[in-house]
This record gives structure tokens, C-alpha cells and sequence, in this order.
């Protein structure tokens, strides 16, 4: 192909956005995972740029994705925890999503995997600008199965094909179809889109819990069903790359595979690896929000680069419309484009601060560069008991007292040693981050109401 006729298709590439569930920094064979391999991962690391400092917005399902398709932190836009699938709530149709941007610019747009925005018609994918949907509404735990099914009464778990209910998924055995069918859906919408730019989003439900694989990954890996999982997932990635390849768009896509939030560490052998980092999801310490984060455009990103600029999913819309040529959306968002960060110039530092908001709108911590201020909190913690075994969860008490305390994850990425008596001007000025915070967003810690909140979608049910 000639370079003239690839430098106008590049001003406008494909875009292909892995979101996988509850994966953990350490989840990855490039990021050190024992007992089982992912390819596939590791020759996009290589093929692309490996960014070590991603942050998912929020450490919970709903919140993060509400997030990546609007740029916004969570609370922003009025969504908090994992919506239940008997919720009168979901993202408000008001609110722009990178589908509704980039569809604005002749994009085909496509989501196959999880939604857990809302599972009223109203909120489903295809009215926040997805033509095509194929996936399930919300997590596959909260399905008759539940152990808490009593308590939580859950109906049954529908695929979900536009706006339509499918085939439900009444067991393992059928949830062990998750990842080949959504790899399949994937695959078709890229042959179908190959004429077109497109934006194609891949939010796979696992590795959240149950764990599920098929029979040809089954009893695969050494590490037993999360590893016969991961390895699944990473031949996904490879199916849906070997397409992009075959039908002559590898050139021109950007892909960029990320998680939602980090491990479920209480279901110990079903759950992942923090890397390292402190605590899981649930949590606003690194483990729970610091995730695998890779992006792949051949001649465009770097190839075996790695970057260590704190970036975060909110960041992944205003670069995409950047990229695409869409406009913003019209109301405030709180990401940062980083294109020239993301076209190889390190110069660049395009995100100084981040706001670790948890529950519903608690500033649990703030952080500037390397300094990362904890306010004292109460919060889930799966230190100090044992993790279950064989899918069933141990403890996690969510009412666990953290105390105010600042590390420097430059050293200590861990967050072991709290070194705030010794830096008191550090303090102070991650303290006024902290009230500028509070003044827009508000902080249910401090009982203050911020002035830039907008609402979710609440549900017409008759």
C-alpha cells in the first residue's frame, strides 16, 4: 500500500476499546501472571504502547463504564456502584457517549459484551448512539444462581440483541458461551464495517465471577478456571486482531484493551492478581483502580514503548474525538486528550491530577503526579481474612476505618508507608485539589453538595 493512500485514511482510524471485568494488573503474562500465557496481549505490548499509570475512573462496574463512554467521573453523571437489574436508573439518555461522537462522524458503531448502564429499554446501547448490540445487560452473577438469590430475588439472565431479550443463560454451561460468542459478533461486525470507519467496544464479562470456559479452554491452564479464562479472553483478542488483519485494517485501528477495575480478591483461586498494589476492587487504593492498560495503531503508537504518564479511562473520550474529528460533547466532561502522549512525544504530561471518588460521591483520596493523599474513610478491605475457595467468597468488610495518610507511589506503590508527617507542604496542596474537588463535585465525607452534579436516567415504568 502506497504511503499516499495510507496518510488520509490515518487522520481518521478504526477504533477498537477492550474493557474486560474485574482484571487485574498482575492478570497479564506481559505484567508477570503465573501459570497460564496470553499471547495475543503480550504481541499487542509489543506491537504498541504499554501505559503503566491507567487509572479506571471508579472500582466498580457501572461507575467505570459510565466513565469511559462519557469522559466524566462518575458522580458527574449520576452513577454509583453496580446497577441491579431491578433499577429504575441508568445513564441518562442526555449524555454523550463516544458512540454518539464518533457516530456523528459517519462512524458504524457496535458494542458486544456487557452494558451494566441501565437495563430499561430506554438506557440500553442502541439509545446512547450503538447501532448494533449484542451482549448481556448488567453482570452475570446477578442471575437465579446468586447465592443471595432470596434475598436479592434476581430474574432470569437474558442475551440481549438490539433491544430484545434472546436466549437465556440459565447455567454455568451456558454462561461457558460468554467470550466465543461475543468474539463471534466481533468478528462478523468488522467484516460487515470493513468499508466504513467504525468504533467497535468489547466490554468481555469475565474473568468476573462465575468463572466459565468453553471446552476447548477448559482444564488448560495451571492456574485452573481463572486461568483457562484468561487464556480465553486473550485468544478473543487474538481472533478479532487476525480479522482486523485479514481484512486489511490492522494499519489504520487503533486498539486499546483495558479493565474496568481491579481483582475480586475475596474469591481467592476465582479471582485475579492486584500486581502488587494494595487491596481490589471495591477499593480506591491502587489495586483497585490501577489497571493493565495497552494501545496498539501500527506506525502511529509506538511499538514496545512504555509509558508511565498517569492517565485514566476518562481521558479515552476527548482522544478519541480528537483523533476522529468530533466535536466534545456539550456538557462538562472531565477528560484530558492525550494524542500527542499517545503518538510517542514524552514530553507531554497531559494529566497532573486525579480524583479517587468512591460509593456514591466520597472523596476518598486525591492525588498529583506521584503524591497520593488518603483521607480517612471507612472502606472495604480484604486484608487480615482468609479468601474463599472454589467460587464461594471469604470476607471483605466494607466498614474498615483508613486513616488520612499520603504516600509516594514513585517509591512506594504499595501504599505501606505513610510519610504525611513529613510532608507537610505536600499535604497542603493536595488539599486544595481536594476542596476545589468538593466545590465542583461534592463529598459525601464532608456532607457537601457539589454545584456541577448532573443527574442519571431515571426510568419511565408504568
Amino acid at each position: 500500500m502506497s504511503f499516499q493512500s495510507q496518510k488520509p485514511a490515518a487522520k481518521t482510524p478504526n477504533i477498537v476499546l477492550f474493557f474486560i471485568d474485574d482484571l487485574g494488573y498482575g492478570d497479564l503474562s506481559v505484567n508477570g501472571a503465573l501459570g497460564y500465557k496470553t499471547p495475543n496481549l503480550d504481541k499487542m505490548a509489543a506491537e504498541g504502547t504499554r501505559f503503566t499509570n491507567f487509572m479506571a475512573a471508579q472500582a466498580v462496574c457501572s461507575a467505570s463504564r459510565a466513565a469511559l463512554l462519557t469522559g466524566c467521573y462518575p458522580n458527574r453523571v449520576g452513577i454509583s456502584g453496580a446497577l441491579g437489574p431491578q433499577q429504575p436508573v441508568g445513564l441518562n439518555p442526555k449524555e454523550e457517549t463516544i458512540a454518539e461522537l464518533v457516530k456523528a462522524q459517519g462512524y458504524a458503531t457496535g458494542i458486544f459484551g456487557k452494558w451494566h448502564l441501565g437495563s430499561d429499554e430506554e438506557f440500553l446501547p442502541l439509545q446512547q448512539g450503538f447501532d448494533e448490540y449484542y451482549g448481556v445487560p448488567y453482570s452475570h452473577d446477578m442471575w437465579p444462581l446468586h447465592p443471595w438469590q432470596e434475598r436479592a430475588k434476581y430474574p432470569p439472565l437474558h442475551w440481549i440483541d438490539g433491544n430484545k431479550p434472546g436466549k437465556e443463560i440459565k447455567d454455568l454451561e451456558d454462561a461457558s458461551e460468554l467470550t466465543p460468542t461475543i468474539t463471534e459478533h466481533a468478528v462478523a461486525f468488522i467484516k460487515k464495517n470493513k468499508n466504513k470507519p467504525f468504533f467497535m467496544y468489547v466490554p468481555h464479562p469475565l474473568p468476573h465471577v462465575p468463572l466459565a470456559a468453553s471446552a476447548k479452554f477448559k482444564g488448560k491452564s495451571e492456574r485452573g478456571i481463572f486461568g483457562d479464562v484468561l487464556m480465553e479472553l486473550d485468544w478473543s483478542v487474538g481472533e478479532i486482531m487476525k480479522e482486523l488483519k485479514a481484512q486489511g485494517l490492522d494499519q489504520n485501528t487503533l486498539v486499546i484493551f483495558t479493565s474496568d477495575n481491579g481483582p475480586w480478591l475475596n474469591y481467592g483461586d476465582h479471582a485475579g492478581s492486584s500486581g502488587g498494589f494494595r487491596e481490589g476492587k471495591g477499593t480506591s487504593f491502587e489495586g483497585g483502580q490501577r489497571e493493565p492498560c495497552m494501545m496498539r495503531w501500527p506506525g502511529v503508537v509506538p511499538a514496545g514503548r512504555v509509558s508511565n504518564k498517569l492517565l485514566s479511562t476518562i481521558d479515552v473520550l476527548p482522544t478519541i474525538a480528537k483523533l476522529t474529528g468530533a466535536k466534545l460533547p456539550k456538557e462538562k466532561i472531565d477528560g484530558i486528550e492525550f494524542t500527542d502522549l499517545l503518538k510517542g512525544d514524552d514530553t507531554k504530561t497531559p494529566r497532573e491530577n486525579f480524583l479517587y471518588y468512591y460509593r456514591k460521591n466520597s472523596l476518598e483520596a486525591v492525588r498529583k503526579h506521584d503524591w497520593k493523599l488518603v483521607f480517612a474513610h471507612p472502606g472495604r478491605t480484604y486484608e487480615g481474612s482468609l479468601p474463599g475457595r472454589n467460587g464461594q467468597p471469604g470476607p471483605s468488610p466494607e466498614d474498615h476505618d483508613f486513616p488520612k495518610a499520603l504516600y509516594n507511589l514513585a517509591r512506594d506503590p504499595g501504599e505501606r508507608y505513610d510519610v504525611l508527617e513529613q510532608n507537610p507542604e505536600i499535604v497542603a496542596e493536595l488539599e486544595k485539589i481536594a476542596d476545589a474537588a468538593r466545590e465542583d463535585l461534592g463529598d459525601d465525607l464532608q456532607k457537601r453538595q457539589g454545584k456541577n452534579n448532573r443527574p442519571a436516567g431515571q426510568a419511565v415504568r408504568k
